[in-house]
């Protein structure tokens, strides 16, 4: 081939190239809008994950804009540093119905919202399972790491919220959270920080699994805890595995709480084992005279270790900034 010929080809192919890589740095958007009105970039939030470059080293935001979103969605393990931002809580509404009873589908797949990824925040946003009470059925289930939610809601009955790996960490800031059982549970460390917690029946608010070799699990610090009309008998917490971690620190406790506090899930050898405490209860259910024996009231000197999240998280490993600003 001659010289001029060769020149001419290697240009083109650096055309192509350079075409290439521009398609490529368009394809991949900074900001991406969701938008059931087909106004946006993808009018789902499950399209949405095909505009995410996988294990990004920039932050991605997505805007989700007003509008029920009837999915079933999974965000996967390779998704990071990503911000879901809805237009209004309580307009902007992520559901699903699955419960687990149907086809014998079993708790761990009713999610409406599953998160394998990690260093990924949501504001403002509705996350619902709306299932009938015909069994479990899980609005979020977070395997993750990093997460950070905040001013959202999760609606649901029973499981609401599955908190479901270990050694991951979890941040919850003026968030609503309402269930029947048990409707917040699970093995992760958890930090649920000026949040309402609503009971809507007689049963137990978390059943924490948190592993022996691990030291936090659920920390509820300046929450407040309500209940439906006819709720009066409600329990902090009972060991779904026998470590459970929880601790309530400044929360306000409404007359719904038993006097017990917590309950030992029919097995008298969780109560030495279960590790559960309060700090400066308010509220007509804070009295701690009743409280079982087997659960602690903390000092100022052991509350100290939850005063501040970046402390908290570093008791379980270096969790350096926490996107709640």
């Amino acid at each position: 081939m001659k010289t001029g010929m060769k020149t001419l080809c290697s240009f083109v192919i650096a055309l192509l190239c350079c075409a290439s890589s521009l398609s490529a740095a368009q394809q991949w958007k900074d900001t991406i809008v969701v938008s059931r009105d087909g106004t946006g970039d993808y009018r789902t939030l499950t399209e949405a994950m095909e505009g995410i470059r996988a294990f990004m080293d920039y932050k991605v935001t997505v805007l989700v804009k007003n509008g029920v979103y009837k999915e079933k969605v999974v965000l996967p393990s390779w998704l990071e540093n990503v911000d879901f931002i809805g237009e209004d809580v309580e307009k902007t509404i992520i559901t699903y119905d699955d419960h687990a009873n149907i086809n014998k589908m079993g708790t761990f797949r009713t999610y409406t919202l599953k998160v394998e990824g990690s260093s990924i925040t949501f504001r403002n946003l509705t996350i619902e399972n709306n299932a009938a009470r015909l069994g479990q059925a899980v609005a979020l289930h977070t395997e993750g790491d990093r997460l950070v939610f905040i001013n959202c809601r999760f609606l649901g009955n029973q499981d609401t919220v599955y908190t479901g790996a270990k050694a991951t960490r979890l941040y919850f800031l003026n968030c609503y959270i309402e269930g029947t059982t048990d409707f917040i549970f699970g093995p992760s460390t958890a930090l649920f920080d000026t949040c309402i917690i609503h009971s809507k029946a007689n049963s137990y608010v978390t059943a924490a699994s948190t592993p022996k070799d691990v030291e936090v699990g659920y920390v509820f610090k300046n929450c407040k805890l309500t209940a439906a009309p006819g709720v009066d008998k409600v329990y902090l917490g009972r060991p779904w595995r026998p470590y459970a971690a929880t601790v309530f620190i400044g929360c306000e406790l409404g007359k719904h709480i038993c006097p017990a506090g917590w309950d030992n899930w029919r097995n008298p050898e969780n109560e030495k084992t279960a590790r559960y405490a309060e700090y400066g209860s308010t509220g007509e259910g804070a009295g701690n005279a009743n409280r079982v024996k087997w659960a602690k009231q903390l000092s100022k000197e052991e509350v100290a270790k939850y005063e501040n999240p970046d402390s908290l998280f570093r008791i379980c490993s270096d969790w350096k900034e926490m996107s709640h600003d």
